[in-house]
């Protein structure tokens, strides 16, 4: 692959890892190459439905926040692809998924540090440098950067399902070719999971024969993408919330849900629309096929049996406490993803420090916590979301992110990446002693446990 040590080595080329190189470009003296085992840059064509949207800004790409003259931003592919001013005409309320996808895919082919087709199989260190193996020939990097992307996040009950049944949500776009007259069960209540619903919805005259949409969320809820929640996704909440003890970042994490992974309300009101022509407007003269469908909030799927070529899903409801039971032909798990290690960096799994959760530690310039040297990093992308937060798996901060990796490979600010103070006082330390009553309150109520209440003590008889 190359016989120079370089400075850093990324194993994989998603837009994160895509972000970090196209942040390098503009810096002469870091040498670094990217590597991934596909042959050209392909960004979640499972989930490339009808109409799909982004949940962020598109200012919001591989380098503006930091480095907006670049040549890589969102702006510099409209103009190279002469749609400026068409896009900015068509006010779109949020950018087309695949937009994005073609202004990734068009950096990706021009960036000269990457490499398709060159899967890494090992990472070794040895003396002062990390030992890549892979297709192509050996390399070598005083540091590496993991940016594999997360695996898809299977129940326990999937191994019951015949593998011609059934698809994470990952595969949706092709699987879906298959559902025309047949009984369909989507399993989660995210974003993705209503994308695929609406598609199934809309497959007129392929349409399924009926639907049913399992969510163990209460309700079919809506992203939270509300002023002071964004604070959420900006680098002075990140480094504020990478300060907190592990337990409380767990537990603040799984209160925040649904400002990073609700439903957006134009998908939604779509969702709506759509069930209404098909209760109401439908006909036997419409063009519509019939198709029954049935939204399930509040079940959690405790099992699945084979009866008779299909599935009866047993599921526990959460509103009345009773057992619900559906039945499908086909079942698409919209389930998530999870983080995990790739086998390449087997040799080196047991050198790396990790939290309760078994992720590695990861510090605020985004390396791995390990037992090598401090010079020698280990770069992990999309791997904090308990040391990071909600961020962290999103495109928000990827542009910040990736400049903070450089800056550290660096050795130098190269970008800068310090902001203003939030309008949001988040931590003690940014009150100063205002937050004090001088009574020992502040450290009696920072010793509660994450969202435990305080109550005020009760006031004397007589008093308002």
């Amino acid at each position: 692959m190359t016989d120079r040590t370089l400075d850093l080595a990324g194993i994989g080329i998603g837009p994160f890892n895509l972000s970090l190189a196209a942040q390098l470009d503009a810096v002469e003296d870091i040498d670094a190459l990217f590597f991934d085992r596909a042959p050209a840059f392909d960004w979640h064509p499972g989930m490339m439905l009808p109409e799909v949207a982004l949940q962020t800004s598109f200012l919001k790409d591989l380098v503006t926040a930091v480095n907006p003259t670049s040549p890589w931003s969102f702006l510099a592919y409209l103009v190279a692809q002469k749609r400026f001013y068409e896009f900015l005409n068509a006010e779109f309320g949020a950018v087309p998924r695949q937009e994005f996808a073609q202004y990734l895919a068009w950096v990706a082919a021009r960036l000269p540090s990457l490499r398709f087709g060159t899967a890494i199989h090992e990472v070794r260190f040895e003396a002062d440098r990390f030992h890549l193996r892979g297709e192509g020939g050996p390399a070598h990097a005083r540091s590496i950067a993991l940016g594999i992307g997360l695996q898809p996040n299977l129940p326990a009950f999937a191994g019951k399902l015949d593998p011609r049944d059934h698809a994470h949500s990952a595969q949706a776009a092709s699987f879906l070719d298959r559902t025309a007259g047949r009984r369909v069960a989507v399993i989660g209540g995210g974003q993705s999971g209503a994308e695929i619903v609406l598609t199934l919805l809309n497959r007129s005259p392929d349409a399924p024969a009926s639907v049913d949409w399992i969510s163990r969320r209460p309700n079919f809820q809506p992203i939270d993408a509300t002023p002071f929640t964004n604070e959420l996704f900006t680098p002075g909440y990140v480094e504020r919330f990478h300060a907190l003890p592990e337990a409380r970042r767990r537990a603040t994490v799984a209160h925040q849900k649904l400002a990073g992974d609700g439903i957006s309300p134009s998908t939604l009101q779509a969702i709506y629309r759509r069930l209404y022509a098909l209760r109401h407007l439908a006909g036997p003269h419409a063009a519509d096929a019939p198709v029954a469908a049935r939204l399930m909030p509040h079940r959690e799927v405790l099992d699945v049996e084979r009866a008779g070529g299909a599935y009866r899903l047993l599921m526990r409801n959460g509103f009345d406490g009773r057992i619900d039971v559906a039945q499908a032909d086909l079942v698409i798990l919209a389930t998530g993803y999870r983080f995990a290690l790739p086998p390449c960096l087997d040799p080196l799994r047991d050198r790396l420090a990790r939290d309760s959760t078994g992720r590695p530690q990861i510090g605020p310039d985004f390396a791995a916590a390990w037992d090598g040297p401090a010079q020698n990093r280990i770069f992990v992308l999309n791997g904090g979301l308990i040391s990071h937060g909600i961020a962290e798996p999103q495109l928000s901060l990827m542009a910040w992110r990736s400049a903070v990796i450089v800056n550290a490979v660096a050795g130098r600010p190269v970008f800068e990446t310090g902001l203003p103070p939030s309008p949001i006082t988040w931590s003690s330390a940014e009150c100063g002693p205002t937050c004090q009553d001088g009574r020992g309150r502040r450290d009696a109520i920072g010793s509660l446990a994450p969202f435990e209440t305080v109550r005020a003590p009760r006031p004397a008889a007589g008093a308002r």
